[in-house]
């Protein structure tokens, strides 16, 4: 999504929300190191941590478009609820969804961390330094790479865990 986002928009900003009422696997700075490393190679593209809104981090960031992942049809549901309620908080945002690329529409934090729990491979599903980090977190070594379980290294098909939140700036 970020990478679409950036060929879309001359800006896209990644908000990493710090929610203290959420215990993610990784903090907040582990994530931005995280996607700083997945997106180097987008020279448009910056990454900050925020708390509260995202429509008020969006205000505050200048920023007029909202761009969503959409995996499922259940995400769709949720976000434009979502939306609507931005909107009525700031009537300048627009919020844009990008469906997910076919080959990621069922992967989910959850799927990802419930596979590296019980050391299967997530090098197929994730970058290679995020699927490093989860195996750490569960003291687990990675599993032998095959050929099956592997993705071309190329940046540009670099896989997300989970939809950010990216405000853009339009073109």
């Amino acid at each position: 999504i970020i990478e679409r986002g950036c060929r879309l928009y001359d800006k896209v900003i990644v908000g990493v929300l710090c929610n203290p009422s959420k215990t993610p696997l990784f903090a907040v700075e582990e994530r931005i190191k995280q996607i700083n490393t997945c997106t180097q190679h987008l020279s448009n593209v910056e990454i900050e941590s925020f708390t509260g809104l995202t429509v008020e981090y969006a205000k505050q960031r200048r920023a007029t478009v909202l761009l969503r992942g959409l995996r499922v049809l259940s995400d769709f549901e949720k976000e434009l609820q979502m939306a609507h309620t931005n909107k009525s908080l700031y009537d300048e945002i627009e919020t844009v969804f990008l469906a997910t690329s076919t080959e990621y529409s069922f992967l989910s934090s959850s799927v990802v961390k419930e596979i590296a729990q019980f050391g299967g491979s997530i090098a197929h599903l994730v970058p290679e330094n995020v699927a490093r980090d989860t195996y750490r977190c569960y003291n687990k070594t990675p599993p032998p790479v095959t050929p099956n379980t592997t993705k071309s290294t190329s940046p540009k098909q670099s896989p997300k865990t989970e939809p950010q939140d990216s405000i853009s700036k339009p073109n």
